[in-house]
């Protein structure tokens, strides 16, 4: 399954670089993404490097989750796609 880089996970003056807010493509409500909570998540770099990460929680009503990767997403990676295993 597919996913959109939407965010970075954060407050009003914070952010958080090893949690990222994800848009499933298959998913709408919060029943759904609670679904994928535990999934690994996969992002392939332009060069080929793989950051791997675990989706942890619904974000929202409409079918976003959190993902907390490994190492941190450089901002290039939003808005690019990530596959959840």
């Amino acid at each position: 399954m597919e996913a959109v880089v939407i965010n970075y996970r954060g407050g009003k003056r914070t952010q958080n670089n090893k949690q990222m807010v994800l848009q499933p493509v298959e998913t709408s409500t919060r029943d759904e993404a609670g679904k994928l909570i535990g999934k690994k998540v996969e992002w392939t770099s332009p060069a080929g490097k793989k950051l791997e990460g675990k989706v942890t929680r619904a974000h929202g009503g409409k079918g976003a989750v959190i993902a907390a990767f490994d190492a941190g997403l450089p901002g290039q990676s939003l808005g690019t796609k990530v596959q959840i295993l």
